[in-house]
């Protein structure tokens, strides 16, 4: 099996794609941490359910894993995941960083603390379990063990195009993108690649804002199931995929789609200061040549 004895550390595996994540590793052999909160789509309360019914079926399947309920933002709770994962299988492969939730809101209606939370549990949670998870690599590297590990992130296609009504979600997720190119950069030295996926599947997060689209069918491919989502995941997390680093997937049925990101465009450069009023034309003139952006969700 592709992930045989790799041991996986998934957050937000609860429910929706993170569910189909641990489930989908622990059919390919991996062992299976199952970090869930147990909060709403918006982050209210608490329970340890929904990963416990996860560890459950895993373990129903004939494999193993092990349920955790840390705050995946909360900088020493996470350390406590960590450890609680090398405790229990002596060894950490693969951070898979799912959890999030939703405050959506339009621009001008939004509050500082629905930014903030939002921004904790997407930037700050990706953050926390990746910085505490590299640096138990770091030491494995120096001590001569060198490790074949992975980093996989949840952006979205807000993050990449953004999304009417979704500022402080389209934010997080661009940020969580950039945070995977500089992981991908200073990790590399020690066996870590890290990666990010813009998945879109049915879930908490999008049964509100994208119900109709997301419906499943009657009969046919459910495109939007969130099981489509999970063999890019686990392939990610393989050894396969050790040559594949700093790289952002869009994937949604049986659709895997690289995104490239910011690239320099068309320029001018005049070799000398501008002055404003000769920016019109100039402006003009790159825009002329460049490509069209992509629509922002919603639009």
């Amino acid at each position: 099996m592709i992930c045989q004895d790799r041991v996986v550390l998934i957050t937000g595996a609860g429910t929706g794609i993170g569910r189909a994540h641990a489930l989908a590793f622990a059919a390919a052999g991996a062992k299976v941490v199952v970090n869930d909160l147990g909060t709403s789509g918006r982050g209210v309360g608490s329970s340890g359910g929904p990963a416990d019914k996860v560890v459950s079926a895993i373990e129903s399947a004939g494999g193993e894993a092990l349920a955790n309920g840390a705050d995946v933002a909360d900088w020493d709770e996470a350390g406590a995941l960590v450890a609680a994962t090398l405790e229990r299988f002596g060894r950490l492969d693969v951070v898979v960083n799912n959890a999030g939730i939703l405050r959506d809101r339009m621009f001008v209606s939004s509050t500082c603390d629905e930014w903030d939370a939002v921004m904790r549990v997407h930037l700050r949670g990706h953050y926390c379990v990746a910085r505490h998870a590299g640096a138990y690599w770091r030491g494995e590297a120096k001590a001569g063990r060198m490790p074949d590990a992975r980093i996989i992130n949840t952006s979205s296609g807000a993050g990449l195009q953004g999304s009417v009504g979704q500022s402080a979600y389209a934010a997080a997720k661009g940020g969580i993108a950039s945070l995977t190119l500089v992981q991908a950069a200073e990790l590399g030295r020690y066996g870590v690649t890290a990666n990010a996926i813009a998945p879109a599947a049915r879930t908490r997060m999008t049964e509100g804002p994208f119900a109709a689209r997301m419906k499943p069918p009657e009969q046919g491919f459910d495109v939007y199931h969130p099981a489509n989502v999970s063999p890019l995941v686990v392939w990610l997390g393989s050894s396969a995929s050790r040559a594949v680093s700093g790289r952002v997937f869009e994937v949604w049925g049986g659709l895997v789609q690289l995104s490239d990101g910011w690239r320099p465009g068309p320029s001018i450069d005049k070799g000398a200061r501008w002055a404003p009023e000769e920016l019109s034309a100039a402006v003009a003139g790159l825009l002329a040549e460049a490509a069209p952006p992509a629509p922002v969700y919603g639009t």
